[in-house]
């Protein structure tokens, strides 16, 4: 098996775009909640949301292509916006020596379909009581539509986007496992490199649903905090007054390159990708199952694919939701995998600053950790006011942390029962 290192990162997160301004935000506990301002949300019962402001995709997009972007939803303009800065991050370039050996594996979900550019074919399709009428829109409803309309929509297109920016020809993957697809299409990404079946892949995730049907759908599954506090307040994973999580969007990729070549060009290698593990609860539909027992074998199998001891682990990046359910879970797995270690073993969610992104979660939480393993800094969870004896563990607290962390842990629970985990350590030449 060949061995996988990162040796580019980027970014377009609610609280930072591009590898340093975010890292830089994480460190200093700097939120990117916010009134949600694409969107008139004031007759909305949520009304927050962690968005991405001021993102201009075409930069990256080649000149010949620019008409692409007008067909790209609004993740999509965050993946290719991400990846071009992971490549310029990496130093390496769209005219790659082989482009057959560049792959693309990116995680996302479901794409929100835009209401106001759906809304003329719907309106000629109505009868004059305002009721939709399907033989109508079959008549009538086509010549509303823009002949494209639906590559906007179809979820392979976030890789697919990538891939065509970047004239990368070889493997290409999307992963659609909710909340753990970010982090299974970093893990996915590796064994392609692994295995031998490319050189280069770029990796990672990218969502977007702040979008008025979406925010009242997550509201009615009763996911979302209600609160009233101020927005920055409001996500705080794993303490006592959390209600529920903040919709968030954007994009991470990372440059994951076989060892020897990244050498061979002098490639900044910020953290080597060691395995991934995951598994399915097969307990309900929405609630984790409590007991952690799927969670845990997702760790454990990224351990033993990484071929780490428990013990040698310094730090986790949490999934840390700010739900009731998935935070007392997530504590429970830890201390199944880690035993009495747990209490010692410090772990963070940076969804208190970002926000939940859902598809793209787990492949900026997987951005963070390579930072961690490549400064030594531990990210905080902000908003950590009250204690919760369900989740009495090391959750870095407000502040961040300059600690030695060698080996480190991402996870990602998703609704379904979606379980994932991805081990990296510090390079070791």
């Amino acid at each position: 098996m060949r061995r996988v290192v990162v040796t580019g990162l980027g970014v377009v997160a609610p609280n930072g775009i591009g590898k340093d301004a975010f890292w830089s935000a994480c460190l200093n506990g700097t939120s990117g909640v916010g009134p949600i301002r694409s969107f008139d949300a004031s007759n909305h019962p949520v009304k927050i949301a962690a968005e991405v402001s001021e993102f201009d995709v075409t930069p990256f997009v080649p000149f010949s292509q620019r008409k692409a972007v007008k067909i790209m939803s609004r993740a999509m303009r965050f993946a290719v916006g991400a990846a071009g800065l992971g490549l310029r991050d990496a130093g390496l370039e769209a005219d790659h020596d082989n482009p057959e050996r560049v792959g693309v594996v990116m995680g996302t979900g479901l794409v929100p379909v835009d209401l106001p550019e759906l809304s003329p074919a719907l309106y000629e399709s109505c009868d004059d009581h305002g009721q939709l009428q399907i033989t109508r829109l079959g008549e009538r409803g086509a010549s509303a539509l823009f002949p494209l309309w639906i590559l906007k929509y179809l979820p392979n297109m976030v890789a697919a986007h990538v891939s065509m920016a970047f004239n990368a020809q070889g493997p290409n993957s999307t992963i659609t496992t909710a909340c753990t697809a970010g982090t299974q299409a970093v893990g996915e990404a590796f064994r392609l490199i692994a295995r031998d079946d490319a050189d280069i892949v770029l990796a990672g995730g990218a969502d977007s649903r702040i979008d008025p049907l979406m925010l009242l759908a997550y509201n009615a599954l009763g996911a979302l905090s209600p609160s009233t506090r101020a927005p920055a307040e409001v996500s705080r994973p794993f303490d006592g007054r959390r209600d529920g999580f903040v919709l968030g969007e954007g994009a991470g990729v990372l440059v994951l390159e076989e060892l020897e070549r990244a050498k061979k060009r002098g490639a900044t290698i910020y953290a080597e990708v060691l395995g991934l593990g995951s598994s399915f609860d097969a307990y309900a539909v929405t609630k984790p199952d409590p007991e952690a027992k799927g969670a845990a074998r997702a760790i454990r199998e990224a351990l033993r694919e990484a071929r780490v001891d428990p013990q040698d682990v310094d730090y986790i990046n949490a999934h840390g939701t700010s739900t009731r359910l998935n935070d007392a879970m997530e504590t429970l797995a830890v201390k199944r995998v880690f035993g009495d270690g747990a209490k010692a073993l410090p772990l963070s969610s940076i969804k208190s600053m970002v926000g939940h992104l859902i598809g793209a979660a787990g492949a900026v939480e997987a951005v963070a950790l390579a930072m961690t393993l490549a400064t030594n800094s531990l990210p905080p969870t902000i908003n950590q006011t009250e204690p919760d004896p369900d989740c009495d563990l090391d959750y870095v607290p407000n502040t961040a942390r300059e600690m030695p962390a060698r080996v480190a842990v991402s996870t990602s629970f998703g609704f379904g029962g979606q379980n994932a985990a991805l081990v990296m350590r510090q390079f070791r030449g």
